[in-house]
């Protein structure tokens, strides 16, 4: 996946995922939080794994690790079950254009996390456009949409983001999985799991035409958007994804005003030329230095570029890109990249010189 392409995925996913927050609002008059939460991930699940089913033509195997298992486990306890029912939680209780406007906290911890905790590197400029798309959200958010707004709504909301940030650093770590089987298998745990939930608290399903829309809504806001966000994983890295995918609040609560009559300020425009700087100065980055690659095995979709140049012992028609386990040996050069999933290294001066002695 090419650079651009990866930046595509992100922002396509974003606009996914803030249409999500004001549709699902008006869902909540019929049907409970935790139930809702549970049937738009079950709608992710169910229509991913269709999608799979049909693409495979029958099963097909992951071909994950075994240690990966237990990060996509990790993003699917955070990500898929704690974190919609905190977001519906809170939704009950303030509006859908505050919500949406919340969720920018997303990208401000999801980036945190990425730089403290996995290391991921970031320059100036990308910390600059991260902030401009930041203050983009205050912009709107402060203190218009917040005044009157439910204290314990805005916690849950907030925790939403907490969990979702844990789940897109972990996702990464297994982004180059097959990523419909990854966001389906997120959707169908955490469908199945809040659902059972809500159900055994006694909530009551409703109407089969309300839970298709809800399931819908899940399969594009949750499922597509997923797929996508894991593609954008594999070529941009944790950090500079989720700042593409913040301008998704900017898309709900835009929807949220002119689809559903929700008041969208003047302010809005100020809000989204700070939000499209940030993106334009994450589009102008370039990070470029001598660095090494460090003997890998992996599966992937993949072209024969300078970082796969391998062998096939196996027939081969020379389409690309193509799909198969290939293994990476060290390599040292030097050109423009982000930390996509060959460029997950560290930066300091020694490894610029020192080949790496053990796989990343």
């Amino acid at each position: 996946m090419t650079r651009i392409s990866a930046i595509a995925a992100a922002l396509l996913a974003a606009v996914l995922f803030g249409a999500t927050t004001p549709f699902a609002k008006q869902l909540l008059a019929q049907i409970p939080p935790a139930l809702l939460a549970g049937l738009l991930y079950l709608g992710s699940g169910c229509g991913l794994f269709a999608i799979r089913l049909i693409r495979d033509r029958g099963w097909r195997a992951a071909n994950l690790k075994r240690d990966e298992y237990r990060w996509l486990g990790g993003a699917i306890l955070s990500g898929g079950v704690i974190a919609p029912v905190l977001l519906m939680i809170g939704l009950a209780s303030i509006a859908a254009n505050t919500a949406s406007l919340l969720l920018n906290l997303e990208a401000v911890f999801t980036a945190l996390i990425a730089w403290w905790i996995f290391k991921e590197n970031a320059g100036p400029r990308i910390v600059l456009g991260m902030a401009a798309v930041v203050a983009g959200g205050v912009v709107l958010a402060w203190p218009r949409s917040m005044m009157g707004s439910d204290v314990a709504g805005v916690l849950c909301i907030a925790g939403a983001c907490v969990c979702w940030a844990i789940d897109n650093n972990l996702t990464r770590k297994v982004s180059t999985g097959d990523s419909l089987f990854l966001a389906g298998s997120k959707g169908l745990v955490a469908g199945i799991v809040n659902t059972t939930l809500a159900v055994s608290m006694g909530a009551t399903i409703g109407e089969w035409r309300v839970v298709g829309a809800a399931m819908t809504i899940g399969l594009f806001g949750y499922g597509v958007s997923l797929v996508l966000f894991v593609l954008a994983l594999r070529g941009l890295g944790t950090a500079r994804t989720g700042a593409y995918f913040s301008i998704a609040p900017f898309v709900g609560a835009l929807i949220a005003g002119v689809a559903f009559g929700e008041t969208i300020a003047t302010v809005t425009l100020l809000a989204g030329a700070l939000m499209g700087i940030g993106v334009v100065l994450h589009l102008t980055e370039r990070h470029s230095h001598a660095h090494w690659h460090s003997a890998m095995s992996h599966d992937h979709p993949h072209t024969h570029d300078e970082h796969h140049q391998h062998p096939h012992d196996f027939p081969w028609d020379g389409k690309e890109p193509h799909v198969h386990p290939h293994r990476h040996e060290p390599l040292r050069h030097s050109h423009a990249h982000y930390p996509d999933i060959h460029h997950r290294h560290d930066h300091a001066v020694e490894t610029d010189l020192i080949p790496p002695s053990s796989e990343r």
